[in-house]
């Protein structure tokens, strides 16, 4: 679990940020402004700032300046490649361009905090435990034998727990874009994952979308 500073003055935004990464296991704080981002900051120590540049008091700019290092993913409204290039000359791990996915940014949030050794190594519900440093997984203390992609799988859908994916979008975060099977593979490789890892009650299907693993 990473400790999060959510710095974004539009509420919607900022709630529906805090919500999905609460979900993926994360603390998330959250602020409205530059100025009390800035008091944070000078108090508080954070694992990953999501930082939006349009702010009331003090932009994300001056907001980052104070940040001592704390990885940092801009997120604005702001499209210009001279804003983003400013952004990331001044050290910043990514930038986001509003409108975005969620899933997009629950992505590189896991990203920065694995390059900055801060995601979790591991993840364990009931009898089972997931090591994502070794890809291996364990069942009841005894290694799992899973294929590349249903570890690839699994790991996708423990790190985005608790949010409902489609068939779709798991062919490609698994699979990859030039993929040319349908999402029955998808089907056939949950099937085995439930059955070898006793996995019935956590990968839930989603009625005319695809699955959620729930924990």
């Amino acid at each position: 679990m990473a400790e999060i500073l959510i710095v974004e003055d539009e509420p919607s935004i900022n709630e529906l940020i805090r919500r999905n990464l609460n979900l993926t296991g994360h603390h998330c704080t959250q602020v409205f402004d530059g100025l009390a981002a800035a008091g944070l900051l000078e108090s508080g120590s954070f694992d990953l700032i999501i930082l939006d540049i349009m702010l009331p008091g003090l932009d994300g700019y001056q907001v980052f300046e104070r940040a001592c290092g704390t990885p940092t993913i801009f997120l604005t409204a702001r499209g210009e490649l001279s804003d983003r290039l400013r952004g990331l000359a001044m050290g910043a791990d990514d930038y986001l361009t509003k409108p975005f996915q969620m899933l997009e940014l629950a992505a590189r949030v896991e990203a920065v905090l694995r390059r900055t050794k801060k995601a979790e190594a591991s993840f364990s519900v009931g009898e089972l435990v997931c090591d994502f440093e070794r890809h291996q997984v364990f069942l009841g203390g005894q290694a799992a034998e899973c294929t590349p992609k249903e570890y690839e799988l699994l790991e996708v859908l423990i790190r985005n727990r608790n949010i409902a994916l489609s068939r779709e979008k798991l062919l490609e975060l698994v699979w990859g874009y030039d993929f040319e099977g349908g999402t029955r593979t998808v089907d056939v490789h949950i099937q085995r994952l439930r059955r070898k890892l006793r996995l019935e009650e956590r990968i839930k299907t989603v009625y005319k979308l695809g699955y959620r693993f729930e924990a």
